[in-house]
């Protein structure tokens, strides 16, 4: 073998090991690694490794007793509550109420949902959706969606909210945000600023609920704000395509990995199939600046479907996905299942165990 054949194979090998195929790391999910609350739908779920060596869970509830059920119960009535483990997939236990309501005169003051833990410098981050309204109206507290972010010393809290959210919608009643924004997926950016993925919903004149469902992204130096947000929309899967569906991916999960090219990572539900082929499933995206996404090399992280380790496939798909990981390694794909009251089922989080990457 010559030196030219020699390096074209090291340059090979460099490029597929800089490449993340997040989906051959996807294994069977254990029977018991299944987070539950009696007496709720449970939904989200944002894990992270605490300093002190345990595992730490974020995630929604709202009661099933609540006339308003699964939806629009969410929008409603769902507070952000925490839980912690042992072991990254658990047995979690339930600890108290992160985020609960605090009065109607708040921005947040009614329901907080969606949450996305960040760790940095010692302080843990809770980015999350709050809205309020009169507990009984979808449409007023959909609208009144808003991203916010509190901050605590340890994951148990107490937690600092704030008065104003840090991304609010546009002014400008054309632009993709103008109705109402939610769903925060941050991570820290190598010069030590923040990125914010936040999914927007378009005013309409005359359409209560608004136009099509879109991603931007914000940028500030520090997790509390101010967030400048940046021109455009992101994870659209072409310029002829962008106009052409009410929704194209949801419920973004962001990371910056060294380890892996350098480069941003995000794990989205696939709405339309439009980016791995299976409506309903999970895709991962990259991008170098946080700002141009396009699908990874390997973008089919999931299918609409996932095994549990008995072998019987999962009765629905998984949404709402995020990462648990050890240093800079991906141990655990958490994702919320089994969305509204069926057959005895009801919602959960479940944690998917990940093998390391070859």
């Amino acid at each position: 073998m010559n030196i030219r054949m020699v390096m074209l194979l090291f340059v090979a090998a460099v490029a597929r090991a800089d490449e993340l195929d997040l989906g051959a790391m996807v294994q069977p999910v254990p029977l018991a690694a299944k987070f539950s609350v009696l007496g709720y739908y449970v939904w989200c779920g944002a894990p992270v490794k605490g300093a002190d060596g345990k595992y730490h869970l974020f995630y929604s509830r709202w009661p099933v007793a609540n006339p308003s059920g699964f939806a629009p119960g969410w929008a409603i009535c769902s507070e952000i509550a925490y839980a912690v483990a042992e072991q990254p997939l658990g047995p979690y236990r339930h600890v108290n109420v992160a985020l609960p309501a605090r009065g109607r005169e708040f921005w947040d003051g009614t329901t907080t949902h969606n949450p996305n833990i960040l760790l940095k410098g010692g302080k843990y981050y809770l980015f999350y959706m709050g809205n309020t309204g009169d507990g009984k109206s979808y449409p007023m507290h959909r609208n009144n969606q808003r991203v916010g972010v509190a901050v605590a010393d340890k994951p148990e809290g107490p937690w600092k909210r704030f008065d104003k959210p840090i991304v609010d919608v546009s002014a400008d009643q054309t632009a993709f945000d103008s109705l109402c924004v939610t769903n925060p997926g941050a991570t820290e950016r190598p010069d030590g600023g923040i990125l914010l993925i936040y999914k927007a919903v378009e005013f309409v004149a005359g359409k209560l609920m608004g136009g099509k469902v879109r991603y931007g992204a914000a940028l500030a130096d520090r997790p509390e704000g101010p967030y400048v947000k940046a021109p455009g929309r992101i994870f659209e899967s072409d310029a002829a395509d962008a106009g052409k569906h009410w929704m194209l991916a949801e419920d973004p999960f962001i990371w910056f990995s060294r380890k892996y090219g350098n480069r941003y990572y995000a794990v989205a539900r696939d709405v339309v199939g439009k980016f791995t082929g299976s409506s309903g499933g999970l895709a991962l995206f990259q991008s170098d600046d946080g700002l141009h996404w396009k699908a990874a090399a390997q973008p089919k992280v999931l299918a609409n479907r996932f095994t549990w380790a008995d072998g019987t496939p999962s009765n629905t798909n998984v949404e709402r996905p995020a990462l648990l990981f050890e240093g800079a390694e991906p141990i655990a794909l958490f994702g919320a299942t089994d969305g509204y009251k069926k057959n005895g089922r009801i919602s959960c989080n479940i944690q998917i165990p990940l093998k390391p990457a070859p």
